[in-house]
């Protein structure tokens, strides 16, 4: 059996038990006001209404800014767009509360200089990125090189542009390497220029071979007649030298090379015109 004393301990202990848990319940029952309840509604209603806005506003955005602008142009206004939404439902809640804002702000200011200096090429890529936005140099789907990088853009940021090479790769470009180096777009114009050349033999007809060069471009259908295609003498070497600079819309470069170099062969094969290339005599020596 239990001592008295032992039924006393255990007593006392569940007793301080159990106000130690009634303590606990009445710091939290302080916490719920009047006034704390009022602030949640009142919360929960401003919410609902900058939400219902923000809706409305992202509408309008899509139906006015997206005919109108480039597509990774309509991407930065949306996000831009949900940022400031999220900022300003964070702060009224703050402040709703009592807290402080300009001390957050201060805070923040702060913790800015020092993430700056901490990430120099971070903010390097910022404002490369918004000279990238500015001069509208590409756009999404353009096929791009900048080094020794080809691709197709997918998307272009405040930090970096991501593109697709034609072996189906993801590569993030960033947006300093797009300001200090040269950009080429091969579809910022809806047509491009490409050079053939068409070597002769010295042995050949020459005003026939740059007449049999001219009929080329006609037998080409992907080859635009306006702006006029131009043949001419490009030199010597080890055969002479015949330029064929011919015009086409961007899309069709592929189309266009098989059908000039197809057009080429088959032509001067048809007007007896020869097309040197390097030959091997062997002789083999019986001892």
């Amino acid at each position: 059996m239990e001592s008295v004393e032992e039924k006393v301990v255990e007593s006392v202990t569940e007793v301080a038990e159990q106000t130690r848990s009634m303590l606990h319940l009445d710091d939290l029952m302080s916490y719920i006001t009047w006034g704390n309840l009022t602030r949640v509604v009142v919360a929960c209603i401003s919410v609902l209404i900058f939400y219902v806005i923000y809706r409305i506003i992202k509408h309008i955005v899509k139906k006015q800014a997206a005919p109108r602008v480039e597509k990774h142009t309509y991407m930065l206004i949306n996000k831009f767009v949900s940022y400031v939404f999220y900022v300003i439902i964070l702060m009224y809640i703050l402040s709703l509360f009592g807290i402080n804002l300009k001390a957050i702000w201060g805070a923040a200011g702060v913790a800015g200089l020092a993430l700056g200096f901490a990430a120099q090429t971070s903010v390097s890529n910022l404002i490369s990125g918004i000279f990238v936005l500015s001069e509208k140099a590409m756009k999404v789907g353009d096929f791009i090189q900048v080094g020794d990088v080809f691709g197709t853009v997918d998307s272009v940021g405040l930090l970096s542009v991501r593109v697709h090479t034609l072996d189906n790769q993801m590569v993030r470009i960033p947006n300093s390497s797009v300001i200090n180096n040269n950009l080429v777009n091969f579809n910022h114009y809806d047509t491009r220029r490409f050079v053939f050349e068409m070597p002769v033999s010295y042995e050949s007809n020459m005003e026939k071979a740059l007449e049999v060069a001219n009929s080329i471009p006609g037998k080409c259908p992907v080859v635009l007649q306006d702006p006029a295609p131009c043949v001419y003498f490009d030199g010597f070497g080890d055969a002479i030298s015949i330029k064929i600079a011919v015009w086409f819309n961007s899309c069709d470069l592929i189309n266009a090379k098989n059908q000039m170099y197809t057009a080429i062969v088959n032509t001067c094969r048809e007007n007896g015109i020869e097309i040197p290339y390097t030959h091997y005599d062997v002789k083999i020596l019986n001892k």
